[in-house]
């Protein structure tokens, strides 16, 4: 198996912090669009687009109110898919295609159990060899578990809970994201060039579209066709340096226990080109901020969504062009 070498930023000027006044639970509710590409910075109406997206198959990837490359890269798909000029701009066309004028709470209350604050593993080393001594790769917070069931932001999550101790029982403010798609996919392809995954039905109609790093010049994704092989949920890793990379001064190969904090995340989804697969990322706020060694990595929950969509033999296709 291909993983991802720890993050590059090749965004930085995109992603530099702007001012802002941060959401609150109110302000993101009563966000209204009055037209025009979205604010800089944070915002309300940011994070109602961003769960309208994900509800219609176009995950946003993180959700976390910014007007940020996910977000305008998802706004491209969605005018595509739906027939519009795709400018990965915000506009009227946009906003009434995903049912924005009618689109009721884009938040809710969650009450914490006891499920969720189970279970959690420590702090984890960087290096593989103690990380191979473990027994499972689990979310070390409680915060962290919350953020990827509702595909939020771990920091967007606290800020819209401020006095929140996320405890069992207590009720907490959530996004309201869609839920898993159903329908089964007959083709992937996978767009290097704007870094999304767009999946169709037998009709060939897109039913879903997600975020993607797949690559780079010097270590890039295959070209053409290929299928799907395997499909592991918690899968365990195989780490093997003298096919892919070194990783610190482990020389010898060793095997990751499984876990949502593992190098392919919570799901690995095999290709007929050898080593490599479509997985899940232990750090979904890297995508589009880093480069990978080939495979095609996705948050752990559009990975997971995917997984249940897909059976051996669906035909995988890198392309360098679409939306």
């Amino acid at each position: 198996m291909k993983y991802f070498a720890p993050a590059t930023l090749i965004l930085a000027a995109t992603l530099a912090p702007v001012a802002h006044a941060q959401p609150t639970p109110s302000t993101v509710e009563d966000a209204s669009y009055a037209g025009g590409p979205l604010p800089e910075g944070q915002s309300g109406i940011a994070t109602v687009v961003q769960v309208l997206l994900d509800r219609a198959g176009i995950s946003p990837g993180v959700i976390d109110g910014y007007r940020g490359p996910m977000s305008r890269s998802a706004i491209r798909a969605f005018e595509t898919r739906e027939g519009l000029d795709a400018d990965g701009e915000m506009d009227q066309a946009v906003w009434d295609a995903l049912g924005g004028p009618e689109r009721g709470t884009v938040l809710q209350d969650y009450q914490i159990t006891d499920a969720d604050t189970a279970d959690l593993s420590d702090p984890l080393p960087d290096d593989y060899a103690e990380l191979a001594k473990l027994d499972r790769l689990a979310f070390t917070r409680v915060t962290e578990r919350l953020a990827e069931k509702f595909h939020m932001d771990e920091g967007f999550l606290k800020d819209l809970n401020p006095e929140a101790q996320f405890v069992p029982g207590e009720t907490i403010t959530v996004a309201a994201p869609g839920e898993r798609k159903q329908t089964k996919a007959n083709r992937i392809e996978v767009r290097k060039a704007v870094g999304r995954v767009a999946v169709f039905d037998d009709a060939g109609t897109m039913i879903a579209n997600y975020p993607a790093t797949v690559g780079s010049d010097q270590l890039p994704s295959p070209s053409g066709k290929h299928e799907v092989t395997a499909i592991a949920i918690d899968p365990t890793y195989a780490y093997k340096p003298d096919e892919n990379f070194q990783q610190g001064d482990n020389k010898e190969p060793l095997t990751l226990p499984p876990g949502p904090n593992g190098p392919v995340g919570s799901v690995w989804i095999d290709l007929s080109k050898p080593t490599y697969g479509i997985h899940g990322t232990a750090d979904p706020d890297s995508l589009f901020q880093s480069v990978s060694h080939g495979c095609v990595r996705l948050t752990n929950w559009d990975a997971t969504e995917l997984a249940h969509m897909v059976d051996s033999g669906v035909p995988v296709v890198f392309v360098s062009d679409g939306s």
